[in-house]
């Protein structure tokens, strides 16, 4: 079962409205606190990377349910978990690895902290990486390791929103 794709349709099609549901959400979280997250390129770099959390879901998601051959949607869930971990990476240099913690700048130091701590960047890519290794390999519980790095995309992006929303000041 591990190694169907459809045997997880509904899987993926429930993944697919709960992480672009998400990413609506963050939308309206982020343009209630837009001003704030403008003026801080740390914050901006981090809300950049909820969001490619969400899509990462979203993208997992879409591959899952269209119709392919096996080799192609294991291709793809690695290219997704290998853009996806260079995007995070990116935007986490970004961000400063907490460089604004540092500075003290204010409303940026303790939710920059927090998303610091909590963030399943890195866990999300390599859950991703691993579910299309095993599933090209025919080894290992194949599409299973899609749900802890669903777990810890919409978790770790839903975390993140609500930092964005009750800890971010103006």
């Amino acid at each position: 079962m591990g190694y169907t794709t459809a045997m997880w349709l509904g899987f993926g099609e429930a993944l697919a409205a709960v992480a672009g549901a998400l990413t609506g959400l963050l939308f309206v979280a982020l343009s209630v606190k837009g001003q704030v997250l403008a003026a801080s390129r740390s914050l901006n770099s981090r809300a950049a990377q909820t969001l490619v959390l969400f899509m990462t879901s979203v993208l997992v998601a879409v591959l899952l349910v269209a119709p392919q051959p096996p080799v192609a949607f294991g291709s793809e869930v690695l290219a997704v978990a290998g853009v996806s971990a260079v995007v995070l990476l990116i935007l986490d240099r970004r961000a400063g690895h907490g460089a604004d913690r540092r500075a003290g700048h204010g409303a940026d130091q303790g939710v920059a902290r927090y998303i610091e701590r909590f963030s399943p960047n890195t866990i999300t890519a390599v859950l991703v990486g691993v579910a299309g290794i095993i599933f090209l390999a025919q080894a290992g519980g194949g599409l299973y390791w899609l749900i802890p790095a669903a777990m810890a995309s919409l978790l770790g992006g839903v975390v993140n929103a609500w930092l964005f929303l009750v800890k971010v000041t103006s």
